[in-house]
């Protein structure tokens, strides 16, 4: 019997509609007879992950037999790796709130750990907040009980401080500072008595750095070997202490990009600054104060929609939010699409008997991608012969602005508050249009269904 293809698992009852899901990371969706998405999780692999939903345990588990038997439909968002997966969960949980789903409802942003090397003797610290220069970041994490769990690990094998104290070799009242206990159990070197002199501290950040930074295998292997010795010296409690350390360094590894995981709302941010950066930067006349940033979204060319979002002085501005269905492309092209999008929000103005009923176009327009997005605006603009005061796009991998002015793109620091705010536009686009296409695919399937019935 030929196994359901693509188009037949859409009909398929949800127990037997996870034997087809991929077995590659993820995130699935529950969902209930109106559609509505009751629960979303994540899965390394998502055909497993999903089936242990419909079995006799699941339906006992005093966990999830409330939310089984109202499992109606099921679908799933592959992801590139576990890690993007768990970040994925995450932001659509806050988005949607499903009825189901409690622990990632609050308006927390992921952990970071945050080696403040700026400083004479850095400290090591948990964050949500992280600074933005001074700093060494890694992450963000996805779990906050597991990132605390290794700093502990971490902080008894390199012996780092993590307290608030703002110490200075050149201070001689640090020389009579009393140490805390955690240089008495010898979990900190103790850089506020002078214990430790600077260049020895630096090196112990240094070999911190180099197991965050994906060279830890020989820390393992040590780890490994002391805990065989505990449990072969009959020393059992040591030995599961050592496993649990290994198992909370090994989690280090869950944890997104700090460029390419961007969260807008973890870094604090001046509007007002980004904006005036933006005027220099653009060459603009005068500070901006209207952005719109608008982005494509779609599932291997389905239910393709396009997401308008727009700031006001700097701060997202929900009434002006607009989102579009596409309806002139078939399958993949974000190039059309962007057309279409753009044509239909700023078409009307190059109308003048239209144009006074129209919002009026933004002191800047944002698009979501690169060179060949940026000239499929233009395009449409022009055969509207509507004239904007400028027309930039972001490209996500590079971070990189392009504008109409030069064929090279303008590169921006890490830090630069104006890239801050560019991404955070981009950033806000991207969600609002992947929740408009969930909305829509969800319909559709609804639909489906019922045509078949």
């Amino acid at each position: 019997m030929q196994a359901p293809g693509p188009n037949d698992r859409e009909f398929l009852p949800p127990d037997q509609k996870v034997k087809t899901f991929p077995k590659s990371p993820g995130v699935y969706l529950m969902k209930d007879t109106e559609g509505r998405v009751i629960y979303i999780g994540k899965a390394k692999v998502l055909r497993n992950r999903a089936s242990s939903y419909f079995t006799q345990a699941a339906r006992e588990d005093s966990r999830t037999r409330d939310m089984v038997p109202l499992i109606a439909d099921i679908d799933f968002i592959p992801a590139a790796t576990e890690v993007d997966a768990l970040l994925m969960e995450a932001r659509l949980v806050k988005d949607v709130q499903p009825r189901f789903n409690v622990e990632l409802k609050d308006s927390k942003t992921f952990p970071y750990l945050q080696i403040r090397v700026g400083e004479e003797f850095p400290r090591v610290e948990f964050t949500r907040n992280p600074r933005r220069k001074g700093v060494r970041l890694y992450g963000p994490f996805t779990s906050a009980k597991s990132l605390r769990q290794a700093i502990q690990v971490l902080q008894r094998i390199f012996k780092f401080r993590n307290c608030h104290l703002d110490i200075s070799s050149k201070d001689p009242k640090w020389r009579w500072y009393r140490p805390c206990l955690l240089h008495s159990i010898r979990q900190c070197t103790g850089p506020c008595n002078f214990r430790v002199t600077r260049e020895e501290y630096r090196k112990q950040i240094r070999a911190l750095r180099l197991v965050l930074e994906g060279k830890k295998k020989r820390l393992l292997r040590e780890l490994a070997a002391e805990m065989s010795l505990a449990s072969n010296g009959m020393l059992f409690e040591k030995a599961a202490r050592i496993r649990d350390e290994i198992k909370a360094i090994d989690s280090l590894g869950l944890r997104g990009n700090v460029e390419t995981d961007l969260q807008p709302e973890a870094f604090a941010m001046d509007p007002k600054k980004g904006l005036v950066g933006l005027r220099k930067i653009l060459g603009l006349k005068a500070i901006p104060r209207s952005i719109e940033c608008i982005d494509i979204a779609h599932l291997a060319g389905e239910e393709t929609v396009a997401s308008l979002v727009c700031f006001i002085d700097g701060m997202p501005f929900k009434h002006g939010y607009r989102r579009y269905r596409i309806k002139t492309v078939q399958g993949i092209d974000d190039f059309a699409s962007i057309r279409e999008a753009v044509s239909r929000r700023y078409g009307k103005l190059g109308d003048e008997s239209s144009s006074k009923e129209s919002m009026p176009a933004p002191d800047i327009i944002l698009i979501d991608g690169g060179k060949g997005q940026l000239s499929a605006a233009k395009e449409a603009l022009a055969a509207y012969g509507v004239q904007v005061s400028c027309l930039i796009s972001l490209a996500k991998r590079e971070e990189e602005i392009y504008t109409l002015n030069s064929p090279e793109p303008i590169r921006l620091g890490r830090n630069s508050v104006a890239l801050k705010l560019l991404q955070h536009a981009r950033d806000e686009a991207h969600r609002f249009a992947q929740h408009y296409h969930h909305l829509l695919r969800g319909k559709k399937l609804r639909d489906d269904f019922k045509k078949s019935q």
